[in-house]
């Protein structure tokens, strides 16, 4: 009886230490499909991932499309993905929708998909027999609203406020958009006049900003939903030689340099290293203890704090 106990711990033992490839052998049994690494957000996460994944001992892989615009080339590079056989895939999709038909097919595969950072149209994933195992993001109504509180702030006697969005329908600049709205909202003397998409992209929020500042004079503060938008908007700002606050997002670098040199007003700093690193971690976990499946299950949110950075 000694010696069967033993064998069957042992080939437990032997089926635990096998069931993940390990950073030192053979093939990444992980992949992570990220939006693009044009962006230092993306970049930053990417970062995280992998010293995640080097504490793990796991080896990952991470991809990217070429820009925020290449739909079709993310779709190709998860489609390759889940025809390469990983366990487990983090998906940070380019729309909601863009991804949903392949990541559908990988779960019904009994491949195991995280959501990150940009989410997907559950509904509609779930319309196709689809499902994810887990969200984890910023909490990016919350990110918007502290932009807008300290908008709200610093002009105590009120004015006109405008908003650069991202891309139009991606949820985490919506809800950006919705929380620095709403702080707005709660001061009846603050007035947004006005709230447009850029992309994501510099070049694009420069010329927002520049259709902002000529059409709204009294223009007191911009907020935009990312840091690359913020940096365009406020060189459209020093072009104008306009007196008007820029707010980012994300934290990056060249964001805060900006803030701790007195040029932008502030920027709301995500952990996108954080957020990368606990996405993996969910995806090892599932794999080691073999979570089951369940396409009809609501999806478990997991948020990364945010800050704000300011001058001061």
């Amino acid at each position: 009886m000694k010696k069967l106990i033993s064998l069957v711990l042992a080939v437990a033992m032997c089926l635990s230490l096998v069931s993940f490839a390990s950073a030192e052998s053979g093939d990444a049994e992980i992949a992570i499909v990220l939006k693009t690494l044009g962006n230092p957000f993306w970049e930053t996460m990417k970062t995280g991932i992998e010293a995640k994944a080097a504490e793990m001992g796991v080896k990952v892989d991470v991809f990217a499309a070429t820009s925020e615009d290449d739909v079709e080339g993310q779709l190709t590079i998860l489609e390759n993905a889940v025809s390469k056989g990983y366990k487990a895939i983090g998906v940070a999709p380019l729309s909601p929708t863009n991804l949903n038909n392949v990541i559908a097919q990988a779960m019904k595969e009994g491949i195991y998909v995280v959501n990150i950072d940009e989410k997907v149209d559950i509904d509609a994933l779930k319309a196709l027999g689809g499902n994810v195992m887990g969200f984890v993001t910023t909490d990016n109504v919350a990110v918007g609203k502290l932009a807008g509180a300290d908008i709200c702030k610093k002009l105590p006697d009120g004015g006109e406020v405008a908003i650069i969005e991202g891309k139009a329908g991606n949820a985490s600049g919506l809800d950006r958009r919705n929380g620095a709205e709403a702080a707005f909202k709660e001061q009846s003397n603050i007035t947004l006049v006005d709230s447009q998409p850029a992309d994501w992209d510099r070049t694009k929020a420069y010329d927002v900003a520049t259709n902002y500042i000529t059409k709204h004079p009294d223009l007191k503060a911009i907020y935009c939903c990312n840091d690359t938008m913020a940096m365009g908007a406020l060189e459209a700002v020093k072009a104008a030689g306009a007196s008007i606050m820029v707010y980012g997002t994300d934290g990056n670098d060249d964001a805060v340099a900006s803030v701790k040199a007195g040029e932008l007003a502030g920027t709301v700093a995500q952990d996108p290293a954080g957020i990368g690193a606990r996405a993996f971690e969910m995806l090892v976990n599932m794999v080691k203890e073999q979570t089951p499946i369940d396409l009809a299950a609501d999806v478990p949110v997991e948020y990364v704090s945010a800050q704000l950075i300011l001058k001061d």
